[in-house]
Order: C-alpha cells, then sequence, then structure tokens
C-alpha cells in the first residue's frame, strides 16, 4: 500500500501501516469500537426510559395531590360563603395554607389568580405557568397539566417542573389556581443514574479491551510463531521445529508445520545430493576427456596440416573435424567453468582495468567476425571508466554479448554503450535483429536454452556463455540484465562496481534502448565519441566522430513500450538478489 509524500500522508502513513500490519491492534481497536458503540446506545436507551418513567411517576403523583388540594380547596369556599367583597382574602388564605403545605413537604408552590391579581408563594414567578395553560383552565373545567421550566424571583436557579391547574368557583367567579411541582430531586436523582452508567460504561470498555488483548495475543502468538518458523525455513534453518502444545487447532497448525519442514528438508537434501552427484559428474567427466580429447588433437592436427594432399571429400572431412574439435574443447573449458561456480570455487583475481580501453579490445577481437556477419558495429564510449574487476572474467563477459549479438543481429547495426558514475560502470550491447519475447529475459540466461532451436550457429557457441556470463557479473556484485521484443532486437546491460564490496543500488545506463525512449532520450547521445568497425575488405582501425541523432521508432508505437513507465525508465528494478534469481 503507498502513502503520499505530503506532510499529511507522512503523518497518517505510520499509523495506517501499523494499523495493517497488526492483528491484535485491529482486535482490539475493532472491540473497543463496537463496545463503545454499544455502551452508548444502550445507554441512551437507559436513560431514555428512566427519565420517561421518572417524569411519568412524577406526573402522576402531582396530579392526584393537585387534584385532592383542588377538591378541598373548592369545599372550603364553599363552607365559607364567599361573597364578591372577601373572594381575594379567602383566596389569599388558601394560597397561604398551600404554600405552608407545599414548603413543609418540598413539594410544591402556589399560583392563584384572584380578582385583583396573582396570589402565589414567596419568590416563584407566575410566569412559570404557561399561557397555553391559562387558556385552556379558563375555557374548562377540568384538572389540567404541562411541563415547564419553574422560574424563581430570587437567587434560586431556574428548574424543570410540572404544573397542574384548575378552575376555582366562588361568589359567580372562575378563579384559575395552579400548582407548581419542581423535578429537583428527579432531575439529581437522573444525574446520578447518567453518572453511574457512564462510569460502568467507562470500565466494561477497559475490560473489554483487556479480554480483546488477552484474546488476540492468545490467537495471534501462535500464528506469528508459525511465520517465524516459517521465516526461518525460508532462511536455510531446516532443523528448527514449532513447538506443540496441547491438541487444538494451533497444535495441528504446529504439527503440520513440522511435518512440511520434516519433508521440505528431506526433498531439498535429495536435490543437494542430486546436484553435488551431478557436479562431480561434470567436473570427473570434464578432466577425464581432456587425456583423450589431447590424443585426439594431436592426430587432428596431423591431419589437418595435410589435407592438402588428401581427396577433396578427405579434406573436407579434416576441416570439419578440426572445427568441431576446437567447439567440443571450448565446451570442455565452459564445463569445467561451470562446475567451479557449482562448488564456489571461482576466485576472482582484482585489478585497476579501463573498462572503455577493454570495450575497444574486444571489439577489434571480434571484428573479423562482424565483417564476415556483415554487422557494423559502433562503440558510443564518452570518457574512459576504470574499475577493480576480474580482466578475465569481464572480457569473457563482453565478448560472449558482442558475438551473441553479432549472432542475431541479422547484419543490423550493433550499438556498444559504454558509461559510468561515482558508484558504478555499465556497458550495454544493442543489436536490431531477431530478439526475444519479453517473457525469455530471464531464459536467454539459463544453460543451454536457445530461443529459437532450429537456427543454426555461425560462430560455434556452446550455450553456456550468458550463464557462465551471469556468474562472472554475480561474483563481481553486479548485475546482468536483459531486454528483448520480436523485430526489435535485444540489449544486454552489464553493471559492475568500481570499487569491490560496492552495493549497487542504480546503473549509468537503462535497461530499455535508448533510441525506444524516445527524442529526449536519444539528445542525450549527441557528441558522444564513436568507434566503427566497417564492413567490407579489412576491418578498418577505430575512429572518433559525432554520433548521429537516432530516428525513434517507438514514437507512433507506445505500445512496443510496455515495460517503460510515464518517466520513461524501466519498470524493472536492479537487486542482486534478483540477478541471482534470475541465474539458473
Amino acid at each position: 500500500m503507498g502513502f503520499s509524500e505530503s506532510a499529511p500522508g507522512r503523518l497518517l502513513g505510520a499509523p495506517l501501516q501499523w494499523w495493517f500490519r497488526s492483528l491484535p491492534l485491529r482486535v482490539v481497536a475493532t472491540t473497543l469500537f463496537a463496545s463503545v458503540l454499544v455502551l452508548f446506545v444502550g445507554g441512551l436507551f437507559l436513560m431514555e426510559q428512566a427519565s420517561a418513567g421518572v417524569v411519568e411517576g412524577k406526573k402522576d403523583a402531582s396530579v392526584a395531590e393537585a387534584r385532592t388540594a383542588i377538591d378541598g380547596a373548592q369545599r372550603q369556599l364553599y363552607a365559607a360563603g364567599t361573597t364578591s367583597s372577601n373572594v381575594n382574602t379567602v383566596l389569599t388564605q388558601l394560597a397561604a395554607d398551600f404554600e405552608q403545605r407545599g414548603t413543609a413537604t418540598q413539594q410544591y408552590h402556589v399560583v392563584v389568580q384572584g380578582p385583583v391579581g396573582f396570589i402565589q408563594s414567596a419568590g416563584v414567578d407566575s410566569r412559570s405557568v404557561p399561557q397555553s395553560l391559562r387558556e385552556q383552565v379558563l375555557s374548562d373545567d377540568q384538572v389540567w397539566w404541562t411541563s415547564t421550566l419553574v422560574q424563581y424571583t430570587d437567587s434560586r436557579a431556574s428548574t424543570p417542573g410540572i404544573v397542574v391547574g384548575a378552575s376555582l368557583f366562588a361568589s359567580g367567579g372562575r378563579y384559575p389556581i395552579y400548582f407548581i411541582f419542581p423535578l429537583t430531586e428527579e432531575v439529581g436523582i437522573l444525574e446520578v443514574l447518567q453518572n453511574a452508567v457512564i462510569t460502568t460504561g467507562l470500565l466494561l470498555v477497559v475490560l473489554l479491551a483487556g479480554i480483546a488483548a488477552m484474546v488476540a495475543r492468545q490467537v495471534v502468538s501462535p500464528v506469528r510463531a508459525a511465520r517465524q518458523a516459517a521465516e526461518r525455513l525460508a532462511d536455510g534453518f531446516l532443523d528448527d521445529r514449532m513447538v506443540v502444545r496441547g491438541q487444538d487447532d494451533f497444535a495441528r497448525l504446529a504439527i503440520s508445520m513440522n511435518h512440511m519442514a520434516s519433508e521440505l528438508q528431506k526433498q531439498i537434501q535429495q536435490l543437494e545430493e542430486l546436484s553435488r552427484v551431478q557436479q562431480r559428474f561434470v567436473s570427473d567427466v570434464s578432466h577425464e576427456l581432456r587425456t583423450p580429447l589431447t590424443t585426439v588433437r594431436m592426430a587432428a592436427e596431423v591431419l589437418h596440416d595435410a589435407r592438402d594432399d588428401f581427396d577433396p571429400l578427405a579434406r573436407r572431412s579434416a576441416e570439419l573435424l578440426q572445427t568441431e574439435l576446437d567447439r567440443f574443447e571450448a565446451l570442455l573449458a565452459d564445463l569445467l567453468e561451470i562446475s567451479r561456480f557449482d562448488a564456489g570455487a571461482a576466485q576472482l583475481a582484482l585489478e585497476p582495468v579501463d573498462i572503455r580501453a577493454m570495450v575497444e579490445e574486444v571489439v577489434r577481437a571480434n571484428a573479423s567476425h562482424a565483417v564476415r556477419a556483415g554487422t557494423p558495429v559502433l562503440l558510443h564510449a564518452p570518457h574512459a571508466c576504470t574499475a577493480d574487476v576480474d580482466r578475465r572474467r569481464v572480457e569473457r563477459i563482453l565478448r560472449n554479448l558482442l558475438v551473441n549479438a553479432i549472432e542475431h543481429g541479422e547484419q543490423k547495426s550493433i550499438d556498444v554503450f559504454v558509461e559510468c558514475d561515482e558508484d558504478a560502470v555499465a556497458v550495454a550491447v544493442r543489436d536490431h535483429g531477431v530478439g526475444f519475447e519479453a517473457g525469455q529475459a530471464r531464459q536467454v540466461f539459463h544453460r543451454f536454452w536457445r530461443a529459437d532451436a532450429s537456427r543454426a550457429r555461425t560462430l560455434g557457441g556452446t550455450g553456456l556463455g550468458l550463464a557462465i556470463s551471469m556468474e562472472d557479473a554475480n561474483l563481481h556484485g553486479g548485475w546482468l540484465n536483459a531486454w528483448g521484443r520480436p523485430g526489435r532486437g535485444a540489449q544486454f546491460r552489464l553493471t559492475l562496481p568500481r570499487r569491490a564490496g560496492t552495493i549497487l543500488h542504480v546503473s549509468p545506463l537503462p535497461v530499455v534502448p535508448r533510441d525506444l525512449v524516445g527524442a529526449a532520450g536519444a539528445a542525450r547521445e549527441v557528441s558522444r565519441t564513436l568507434v566503427s568497425v566497417r564492413v567490407g575488405g579489412e576491418p578498418a582501425a577505430l575512429t572518433a566522430g559525432p554520433e548521429p541523432v537516432p530516428d525513434d521508432p517507438a514514437a507512433d508505437d507506445l505500445d512496443n513500450l510496455d515495460d517503460l513507465d510515464d518517466s520513461g525508465d524501466p519498470v524493472t528494478t536492479d537487486p542482486v538478489r534478483e540477478q541471482r534469481e534470475v541465474s539458473p
């Protein structure tokens, strides 16, 4: 998974990577989230039910108590024989009696609308009675109630409450009376309940997180042990085994892992033994063939030197015998070299070498092959590039790459590029011949592999050249890459460290040929030093001159650049590990 390089991306990158890499973290976090969600919804439902129950109970009690008080007040008014002159006094006395009882029990306040004005409990604001309730009481003889906000004229804070109202009748008049029941105690009870729910929820969340972490640890620990065991096996520790505890699924997993490790170890040991037998066989056969080959070589040379005295058929046979002996001797030498690599006996003899001069020598040495094949060879070497290498092995790599290009170049020009930077030197050999499929870029380094088995060898190769070249490159700590497309040619790139022990990170030359990158890539080649081998007659001396800008055959056919990204750089990477995977 990729992250943005911006500041927010960097801030989110590490937590997201931690999230996706840690199974216990995801289990604990998911459990916490689900627990908090369930507790939140449950707490809301509990508080809503509790609040509704408390308010409903308070309403029923308030209405019942107010109805009793209103009936008593109405009876007192009838018994007092009120007149229009003393009704206000009687109502005031009733309000005072109710206020005294309400204050004693701290249950309610009283507001009476008399003929002169409101008669109310001390400190209570008459605005605590909603206007809608007043209208209902004046229009009907029933007992009405509603919720309200109890307001005070003194320093007391407003509080929720219930107001119950009805009408009193005296001297032919209607006098509303209201009983206001504050919900102070109920609000306190609900606050205590809310705090208890929150505290309990937090404790449950912590406990559930601990339980989830414990369960995740019990589940992940065996899986982690299996992963570590698999990594140890991959690193070559084939004797490591998992500890089997119990008889559950994880125990069976450990048993299966141990059985797999045992079978894998057995198979690897068999393959190693078979490989040792094969290596010993190749080495022994190669050495044993030395003596008879020397005898046959001596006899063949005698026949070859005397071939002018033979009839045409015998003369041709002597020449073919000499040619095949040369090829057989080269194959035997390659087999011996391969056996040294397989046995781990190959050693480097490092010395400072000018790679450009070495490439020029290899081009000159194979100029006659290029002339016979009708293939011009162009060397692009802008400056000297010195590196600590084994001269014999690097010359062999370059010779194999150049001969391979001449073999498959189909009489088209071959370009050899030499570039270097502070850490590495690279040589790329580009031909425009038959090429090969993109999926065969690794197979070309296999032993005795041929893209076209029906194609005849013109230069007598053994089929081991590229395999040996890969081993030589790996021995230097370098890279050997191949690129090819059918009908568009191929390019082989050798990259070597300039100093022994240097870890390569990037090559001075791209894997994809520069003539396919486009005009921008081609323009970089202007003013390069050009060394050419001319076709026809004797090879001409190496000459220098400006290199023309090559055409851009890919300008109208971008589909052929399927291994380039948007920047024109090759998608493939060059780690040494990848190169070792390529080698047979």
